[in-house]
């Protein structure tokens, strides 16, 4: 039985790795290719949907709060740039890829989990970059624009952050209940 102060230890540790993957990052586009949606699917994975949505309230509160764990900093005003949408969408990706994936971590239901968790976070994302570039920034780019350089160009990324997150889920959840007995 997974004990609360477990868990709670557990989700701190991926909101940590977040932090991490922040700073892990390739600019490309109009924004940078990081690791932080790895480690939020990675959460889903090891830590259910309770508690790996909870690892992603932790990260983005403590964002907000002015300690400079996002990609370009953190405080209140990030939620005036363009990339804050995709880190309102990490907590539910988290929570959706915990709900999916199941405990054991295997590989048929990891992977359209994972998947799923990141169709999530763009589905917030996105439209989120766009309303801050359009509205608040007086861009005027296209939806075309908008998901060429939102979404498209980081595909292959993620593809590549989800084969990782799927291959290693097995032993990972395999040594947490090793952990746990």
């Amino acid at each position: 039985m997974k004990t609360n102060t477990r868990m709670l230890a557990q989700a701190a540790v991926m909101a940590a790795l977040t932090a991490v993957g922040a700073f892990i990052r390739f600019p490309l586009g109009a924004l940078s290719f990081t690791l932080q949606d790895m480690f939020t699917v990675l959460a889903g994975v090891l830590l259910g949907w309770k508690w790996g949505a909870a690892s992603q309230i932790a990260y983005v509160a403590l964002g907000l709060l002015g300690l400079p764990i996002f990609t370009q900093g953190g405080g209140l005003g990030y939620v005036l740039q363009p990339s804050f949408g995709f880190l309102l969408g990490i907590i539910p990706a988290a929570a959706l890829t915990g709900l999916l994936a199941g405990e054991r971590g295997e590989l048929k239901r990891v992977l359209p989990a994972c998947i799923a968790g990141l169709a999530v976070m763009y589905l917030i994302g996105v439209p989120y970059m766009g309303m801050i570039l359009n509205l608040y920034m007086r861009k005027g780019l296209s939806v075309w624009t908008i998901v060429k350089t939102g979404l498209l160009i980081y595909l292959p990324g993620d593809a590549l952050k989800v084969a990782v997150v799927a291959a290693a889920a097995p032993a990972l959840c395999r040594s947490l209940r090793q952990a746990e007995a």
